[in-house]
């Protein structure tokens, strides 16, 4: 059975202008995404400014999102990382939390090869009981977990059970559920493709687009598995504008400044990370005006 079915939120580390972490913000967030519909949150992704985060901010992000959703809908931590022995730690604190799964992107930077993938997830894995779904990101990571390597690893892996799938190419997505026949669930990674994901036996997506749109996100997916292939796709394509906006600078730069412009208070973002560019901000806006998020 699947961590969740439908739109998981690939939610944004709320900041205080001095740069620490607002949790008054952050679960204010919380709130708006499951009164709004969203199935599932995804809490410390890259989204999250993980990379930016110390890991005692991480896991108190991790702690407290767990705490204030209390089993309302799942909650699936980012315990990911380039050094296996971190990966373990931070999954093992995740699941002393009570997280209902676990999302660990492979590893960045190192470019291990498929057999150091095998190694590493499987040493993660077999640290915690708590259900996996791998993260493929290779325009980020320089890494790409093949669909022979995923497809291996929940086979043999117990608790890996799901890959969020954001190389971009539906060719390899088609490719990994061909040989999977089953045995793990695909979330989309990008929310130009979920329709399409969903089409090749798909059972969700991990989210940008759901910080600021959670009930039409959650609608993609749900109109889809209900059965309205014509709503969903509609759908899809009317949010194809703003999700290009949302995009236009790497992500969560634009997100942030949406969230932002909505008065969620999202809040600055932590360096390298700099703020949107007023251009593309105008654009952004602009989108989300059509888009029906912004007045």
């Amino acid at each position: 059975m699947a961590i969740f079915t439908g739109a998981g939120v690939a939610i944004v580390t709320p900041m205080l202008s001095n740069g620490e972490v607002n949790y008054e913000k952050l679960e204010e967030l919380l709130e708006f995404q499951i009164k709004n519909g969203t199935d599932a949150i995804i809490i410390c992704g890259t989204t999250g400014e993980s990379s930016t985060l110390t890991h005692e901010e991480h896991l108190e992000v991790v702690r407290f999102a767990i705490e204030k959703v209390n089993k309302r809908i799942p909650v699936v931590a980012g315990t990911g990382s380039n050094c296996t022995e971190t990966a373990v730690y931070l999954s093992q604190e995740a699941e002393k939390y009570g997280a209902d799964g676990l999302l660990l992107v492979s590893p960045y930077y190192n470019k291990a090869t498929q057999k150091g993938l095998i190694a590493h997830y499987t040493k993660i894995a077999s640290s915690v009981s708590t259900p996996i779904i791998l993260y493929n990101v290779p325009s980020r990571t320089g890494c790409n977990i093949l669909p022979e390597t995923a497809v291996a690893l929940a086979k043999n892996v117990k608790n890996i059970v799901g890959i969020k799938e954001a190389s971009g190419n539906i060719s390899q997505a088609a490719k990994l559920m061909a040989l999977a026949d089953g045995c793990i669930d695909l979330y989309s990674g990008n929310d130009d493709q979920v329709v399409p994901l969903l089409s090749l036996g798909g059972v969700g997506v991990i989210s940008v687009l759901s910080n600021v749109a959670p009930r039409q996100t959650h609608d993609i997916v749900q109109k889809f598995l209900d059965g309205d292939v014509k709503g969903s796709r509609e759908l899809q394509l009317k949010a194809l504008p703003l999700v290009d906006a949302l995009f236009s600078e790497v992500n969560p730069i634009p997100v942030k400044a949406a969230l932002n412009l909505m008065g969620m208070e999202a809040g600055a973002l932590r360096p390298p990370l700099t703020e949107m560019e007023p251009a593309n901000q105008e654009k952004l806006a602009k989108a989300m005006r059509e888009f029906g998020i912004l007045k």
